[in-house]
């Protein structure tokens, strides 16, 4: 059986106003970037402007459209590239507590004796349901990245494994690309913090994803910052259903060099 790779890069959304003032915003709040959001995309951007993208996935939500729209901007492959914005990337739904204080809805969980991972405001989304929107979304995507670039060769181009070596104290925006077979499959996905958390729970704990050198599971299952970068490489077999994670490997998570 032949295993190729692909690489995708995960992008949480620019700043917001809510931000800013410490506000739920959830899915009934379709908030645009504030000043600052539009700048750190601008930030993001710019490091990422000499890595190449196969494919562009993006929330539905005006915060992630815009935080897309800002790096394709730059980036030396974005003119032509698609933008495929899905519903299945949009943020966690946190219900009544949408437009209240994040300290409110801390107090809401500590109320009910949970977690604020586990714990679902009335109206909102479990932990499990995001977690199965983030599963529907990764089969939603091979589908299109097969039919995009494999689907009509006759066999997949076996890709090379790329060396897991630590990363520089200044990582390089192309990291963990260079293993990758043609035609160097590489999507954008951009999204919200919340989701990332639970995409990230999905591939450790579900897929077995192997953290980058030095990362601990309490880093990867952090907050990830305002355009914080996250890069997953997955190894890929075919079957009957069409192309099927074999390993994911992390290759940095929540990465702001370009923030400083």
């Amino acid at each position: 059986m032949a295993l190729f790779t692909m690489a995708f890069t995960l992008v949480r959304h620019g700043e917001t106003q809510f931000n800013k003032d410490g506000l739920l915003q959830g899915q009934a709040i379709d908030s645009c970037l504030s000043e600052t959001g539009v700048q750190q995309a601008e930030a993001a951007g710019r490091y990422l402007r000499d890595v190449t993208f196969t494919n562009v996935f993006v929330s539905s939500m005006l915060r992630a459209r815009q935080t897309a729209e800002v790096i394709l901007k730059h980036n030396s492959s974005g003119a032509g590239l698609e933008m495929v914005c899905d519903a299945l990337l949009k943020e966690k739904s946190f219900g009544v507590a949408e437009g209240r204080p994040v300290e409110a809805y801390r107090a809401m969980a500590a109320e009910a004796g949970e977690t604020t991972v586990d714990f679902v405001a009335p109206g909102g989304e479990s932990e499990q349901q995001v977690t199965e929107r983030f599963r529907m979304f990764l089969e939603s995507m091979l589908r299109r990245i097969d039919a995009d670039h494999w689907l009509n060769r006759p066999e997949p181009v076996p890709s090379a494994s790329a060396p897991l070596v630590s990363p520089p104290a200044e990582g390089r925006a192309d990291e963990g690309l260079g293993g990758l077979g043609a035609p160097g499959v590489h999507a954008l996905l951009v999204g919200h913090g919340a989701y990332i958390r639970s995409a990230v729970r999905h591939l450790l704990q579900a897929l077995g994803c192997s953290p980058p050198p030095g990362v601990d599971h309490a880093h990867m299952l952090s907050l990830s910052p305002n355009t914080g970068l996250s890069r997953f490489v997955l190894t890929l077999a075919r079957d009957q259903g069409g192309l099927a994670i074999r390993g994911v490997r992390g290759v940095f998570v929540h990465r702001a060099d370009h923030l400083k």
